[in-house]
């Protein structure tokens, strides 16, 4: 079944969004290239290195003066772009998202790329490409068996040939008309891209950023903390202050990036039962079930300013698929001094909670509204959005209420 009719409706004018620069093909939009994005930084007035450094159009107020109930672009607009590409991230922008979403990935030469995974058979159109044909293998990442190409195996350079393309075309078919149109970007061409637009809209541009994982890569000899790091210190975005969240489902990765740089951080937490994958290899035996009691909580406060829960730890389901009582989460992580972000909020009928579903058809939109109330009454911070426009105008209801 192909998507309703109007998937964006006007919700930009009410949010004040410039969506045309995305649906028109702007320079850095048109090819999604290295080459485009440095262009577009060139051409804008004032983008000097010493300039750079300090980072631009920010107002250094940290993170408790973003909006509340934050919207975070989860992997950009994610419901109408193919995700991590610059067409994602420019619409989740100009609908107004409060903070943009990148997961980082290496390449072979220690380039940090934004792919939601390293296994990225599903997300560009490397199958297409003869020449590569001789780079699908099957790897264990995190315990788990995966046959496909991964970013380790590529340099910049060839990644670059590569086409971004829908991961879910099932579920999203307009998402496939895009595909081809941007190509794979780099961490830093993002930063370049929210330095540029910061100075354009005169205000800081929001990065949450996740490093993927971090203890497989670094058995490989590509730690992904010093590259970041670096990064954020060239642009300036290595103090307390500073407009980006740095993220991960592995604490570990999250205390050493607190030993690299004054950023603020943001533990990830997926299902009660499963252990991080740092936590595996080490032999901790706690589980996230563990992590977030009070205790827990505790220990994650002493290195991290927030956590970024499954939203199932907040409002379990119930076999039927029903939301059930709230726990203690969210009390809990405030009675600590934590943020909560929960992930992953999305529009369609087979991501939300039973109750909220509408009609038969799984990628048809439910009751979107409904859901996005019950999770903002909960008290939480902010959360991902694939679908920012709707997010928006949830918070913008949960905030009129206060």
């Amino acid at each position: 079944m192909t998507q309703g009719e109007s998937r964006i409706p006007a919700r930009r004018a009410v949010l004040g969004a410039a969506g045309a620069a995305v649906l028109g093909g702007s320079a850095v939009l048109g090819g999604g290239t290295a080459q485009a994005v440095q262009s577009a930084v060139a051409a804008d007035t004032g983008a000097t290195g010493a300039d750079r450094g300090r980072g631009h159009g920010g107002d250094g107020r940290g993170y408790r003066a973003l909006p509340f109930p934050t919207v975070i672009g989860h992997r950009g607009a994610s419901g109408y772009r193919p995700e991590h590409t610059f067409g994602s991230y420019q619409l989740a922008l100009d609908l107004g998202a409060h903070v943009i979403e990148q997961d980082l990935v290496p390449t072979k030469d220690g380039h940090l790329v934004c792919r939601h995974e390293n296994d990225i058979t599903g997300t560009t159109d490397v199958a297409d490409h003869p020449e590569f044909a001789s780079r699908k293998t099957t790897k264990s990442v995190d315990g788990t068996s995966i046959t496909g190409w991964f970013t380790e195996d590529f340099t910049l350079a060839e990644l670059k040939t590569l086409r971004a393309k829908e991961r879910i075309p099932a579920t999203r078919q307009k998402n496939t008309l895009y595909d081809g149109r941007w190509d794979v970007p780099t961490f830093e061409e993002v930063l370049q891209w929210a330095e540029r637009e910061g100075r354009r809209r005169g205000r800081e541009v929001w990065l949450h950023v996740e490093t993927k994982h971090p203890t497989y890569f670094r058995a490989l000899g590509l730690g992904l903390e010093e590259r970041l790091a670096r990064l954020l210190r060239r642009y300036g975005r290595h103090r307390a202050n500073s407009p980006v969240f740095l993220q991960s489902f592995e604490p570990g990765s999250i205390q050493r990036l607190a030993r690299l740089v004054d950023s603020p951080r943001v533990v990830l937490l997926s299902a009660a039962n499963t252990r991080p994958w740092d936590f595996v290899v080490s032999g901790d035996p706690r589980t996230v079930a563990d992590l977030v009691t009070p205790q827990g909580l505790r220990w994650i406060a002493s290195y991290a300013q927030g956590i970024g829960p499954t939203i199932d730890l907040i409002l379990p389901r119930d076999a039927s698929g029903r939301l059930g009582a709230e726990t203690t989460l969210v009390r809990d992580a405030h009675a600590r001094g934590l943020i909560l972000h929960p992930y992953t909020q999305r529009n369609e009928n087979a991501f939300l909670p039973a109750e909220y579903r509408r009609g038969t058809d799984p990628n048809a939109y439910g009751d979107a509204f409904g859901a996005l109330r019950r999770y903002f009454a909960t008290g939480i911070d902010g959360l991902f959005s694939d679908n920012a426009d709707t997010a928006l105008l949830a918070a913008a209801d949960t905030t009129a209420r206060r």
